[in-house]
């Protein structure tokens, strides 16, 4: 993209950006500079697994035009720079911008180098045009250090490392990789470290020490930036001299620990900025660049819109089935560890922002790993952010995989989020179920005991775990199947969904489950919708099933036309809380045209699975009409 014209050069970011917090520090960084933009835009990210499984698939997801993205393996570069002790949080992620020569294309002749924790308040094409203005000795571009650090004295024996009068700060950095390569930078570095490593012994402030030691050596390298590219906003910065006017700011960058509750005159303007983008919704950055030709995956997209008729009454739906949604994996810390035995099992499930609070609720029942897709706006995903760190439950569970699908459209995206939490999962079973039950205690242990026994590993089952329901919101849980009957027996539970539609759960047998104690094997019949635990291999929904109806009917009617068995455990079960119905149901009770199109994707469902599984299929059919 770009050709000669030069307001509109192909602009290059490089960043070095490590675990989960960062990636969604990235993300705000990232769309800041898209909001602002009028220039395509390449971004290379430095990254250790865990960032680049997070951002490759946001990128892949979010589909905005006239944006590359590159990474590059920081695996890679740590052996450059293991060797140099330093004292710093970012630990050795923060030595990473010194070998970006090397670890970036080698045919890269320039970039502009990003901390994760900056905000842009101007067009990225202001910074990147100074390259310009370099003489033909400069090779960096940095903002002068605001703080005090350089200076030392700061406290008794507060020795920083050499530097030219107060400094510069790493935050941004503008890199003439050609001509560093041509001045040996590669070894420049490394002397410039090794030397004042055998007095400093180790860097307190990561690279920014070894740059500013080679800027004090060689003072005709640097370009000193107008200080409003990098405005540091820690504590003791003289950053409020740096702008006159608030219009004047072009960077923001928050290098405080204490992030956003430093202590600035400006600080309500700043953070105010720096919600902004936190909370801006992202679809919108997908805007198209004037005069510059759109990306192949938006034109596959395109097509695929002008083939759907849009007289056609279900056309919502058809387009919902194309509509790729922005996809934030692992949003929040995850640390998972395997279990020795090869029996480990996930839940899976999936939420919206009105059944947040069930999380804690459901932690408590579980103590295994579990894989959540939550559909929100980018507000909410903030919203459900602070919710996560504030509360005692959530912020100490790690085995989590939170995966936030970002809304769009007008329809409850259930069976897409399903697969996702699905796709996700990291054990070699799964717990398919809902976030509004609560699973029995120990039901994980119970659950990884069966695998065992009915030697799931080997065999084509789908165990069934019971579900129950209770109106009360206030319930004591049952702590044993003989508690649970005589709650059943008293009316203060029921089996599930007994007043509304029986059929979903009635193979299971409930009559037979009271006195059952060992596992028995249930037909499929029509309808049939329960909580089954398989192997994680299992297919996936079908996301023609959007919103209220038929999400589940459809998989579990999979699961049997690949012959799956359905057995029932006998000591297992889970109940459904209370909560106010969801908005798709009351759509789906209240339009008859929701409910015509329900039955023309039931029909087309049915078609796909004859054409699948040949006449295995032809009973789903005859157990529909005979309904």
């Amino acid at each position: 993209t770009g050709g000669t014209h030069p307001g509109r050069d192909l602009i290059h970011v490089a960043c070095v950006c490590a675990g989960h917090n960062a990636s969604r520090d990235v993300v705000t960084l990232v769309k800041s500079i898209l909001f602002h933009r009028r220039n395509p835009l390449h971004f290379h990210f430095i990254t250790d697994a865990v960032a680049h499984q997070i951002l490759s698939s946001l990128f892949q997801s979010w589909m905005v035009p006239s944006v590359q993205v590159s990474f590059y393996d920081a695996e890679e570069l740590k052996s450059e720079v293991a060797w140099i002790p330093n004292k710093h949080y970012s630990g050795i992620y923060g030595l990473m911008k010194l070998p970006l020569t090397k670890a970036l294309p080698s045919d890269l002749t320039k970039v502009i180098v990003l901390d994760t924790d900056i905000t842009f308040a101007t067009d990225i094409a202001e910074l990147w045009a100074i390259f310009r203005k370099f003489t033909d000795k400069q090779v960096i571009g940095l903002v002068e250090n605001q703080s005090d650090w350089y200076l030392g004295n700061l406290w008794k024996n507060h020795k920083p490392w050499p530097a030219l009068g107060r400094g510069f700060n790493t935050g941004v950095i503008l890199l003439l990789l050609e001509r560093l390569r041509r001045i040996g930078w590669e070894q420049m570095w490394r002397l410039t470290a090794e030397r004042e490593l055998m007095s400093m012994l180790s860097t307190s402030l990561a690279d920014q020490d070894i740059f500013n030691a080679f800027i004090k050596q060689n003072p005709v390298l640097v370009h000193q930036l107008p200080c409003f590219w990098n405005v540091q906003l820690s504590d003791h910065t003289r950053s409020e001299q740096c702008y006159t006017e608030v219009s004047d700011l072009k960077v923001i960058h928050w290098n405080s620990p204490k992030k956003l509750r430093v202590k600035n005159k400006h600080v309500e303007f700043f953070r105010n900025l720096y919600l902004t983008f936190l909370e801006y919704d992202g679809n919108l950055l997908r805007r198209e660049l004037f005069g510059c030709p759109s990306q192949p995956s938006a034109d596959s997209l395109r097509s695929a819109l002008e083939d759907l008729d849009e007289d056609d009454q279900c056309y919502d739906f058809r387009r919902e089935r194309i509509t790729v949604h922005r996809l934030h994996l692992y949003f929040l810390q995850y640390e998972y560890v395997p279990t020795d035995e090869s029996v480990d099992i996930t839940l899976v499930a999936q939420l919206s922002m009105d059944r947040l609070q069930m999380l804690e609720a459901i932690c408590n029942h579980w103590e295994g790993p579990i894989s959540l897709a939550l559909y929100m706006s980018d507000a909410e995903a903030q919203q459900f952010l602070r919710y996560a760190q504030a509360s005692d439950v959530l912020k100490h569970r790690k085995n989590i995989g939170y995966h936030i699908v970002y809304k769009e459209g007008q329809f409850y995206p259930v069976n897409l989020l399903r697969n996702i939490a699905l796709r996700q999962a990291n054990t070699p079973y799964v717990f398919l179920t809902d976030v509004d039950f609560l699973p029995m205690y120990d039901l994980y242990d119970y659950l990884r005991k069966s695998i065992v026994q009915l030697d799931l590993a080997h065999t084509k089952k789908a165990l069934v775990v019971p579900a129950f329901e209770t109106l009360r919101y206030r319930l004591s849980f049952p702590k044993s199947k003989a508690e649970l009957l005589s709650m059943l027996d008293m009316g203060t539970l029921y089996t599930f969904r007994y007043h509304v539609w029986t059929k979903g759960h009635a193979p299971t047998n409930y009559a037979k489950w009271r006195t059952a104690t060992t596992a028995y094997k249930v037909e499929w019949e029509a309808d049939f919708e329960p909580y089954v635990v398989v192997r994680r291999d299992c297919p996936e929904y079908d996301q023609r099933f959007v919103g209220f109806g038929w999400n589940k009917v459809s998989h579990i009617m999979e699961l049997d036309a690949q012959e799956y068995d359905f057995v029932v455990l006998p000591n297992a079960f889970m109940i459904h809380m209370p909560h106010a119905p969801s908005f798709d149901i009351s759509k789906f009770r209240s339009s008859s045209s929701y409910r015509h199109c329900l039955t023309t994707l039931k029909e087309e469902f049915h078609q796909d699975l004859s054409r699948k599984y040949g006449a295995a299929a032809l009973k789903y059919l005859t157990a529909e009409r005979n309904i």
